[in-house]
């Protein structure tokens, strides 16, 4: 379990250590490299824990990942959300698989702290993440999550913060 004193040192709010120790433990982000990475891509993703969900017009994401055309709202509902923006309704239905839950009927729970942090573990296994943090690849990595390297600088930063605080 992820300690408070971690936690604020990180500033991360008490309410992820649960889902951030659940997470751990059931996508094998298992070692200190392999969490800090986690941390520091998706506290550059999600505002450092505090936007889960993104404001975005439904026909950006309309006939798209799964989703139907505009007049359908599936863009807005099942816009990203989560530590590292699960976007789309294959995403959904996908990750609800995964874990057992019906996202696509409820895509709001993506949204809480428990769901938001699962959603970014399935993805970060999914994806191959682990070999990439193990690795130190973080542009990689970056490129992995974010589709290019916006924030690198920062996404570094908060990993070696998240390093130095797990490896205390």
């Amino acid at each position: 379990m992820l300690s408070p004193e971690k936690l604020h040192a990180l500033s991360i709010g008490p309410e992820w250590s649960e889902p951030l120790t659940t997470t751990f433990a059931t996508f094998g982000i298992n070692d200190v490299k392999r969490q800090a990475a986690f941390i520091g891509q998706c506290s550059h993703e999600c505002n450092h824990f505090k936007t889960l969900a993104e404001k975005i017009a439904n026909r950006i994401y309309a006939s798209r990942m799964g989703n139907r055309g505009e007049e359908s709202g599936d863009g807005y509902r099942f816009r990203g959300r989560g530590c590292i923006q699960l976007t789309g309704h294959d995403s959904y239905w996908h990750f609800g698989q995964a874990v057992g839950q019906d996202f696509v009927m409820r895509p709001e729970l993506v949204a809480t702290p428990m769901y938001a942090a699962l959603s970014a573990g399935w993805f970060w296994r999914t994806h191959g993440c682990n070999d990439l943090a193990e690795a130190e690849n973080w542009v990689g990595l970056t490129k992995r999550i974010n589709g290019g390297t916006f924030g690198l600088d920062e996404r570094i930063k908060l990993t070696q913060h998240a390093l130095a605080v797990l490896g205390a």
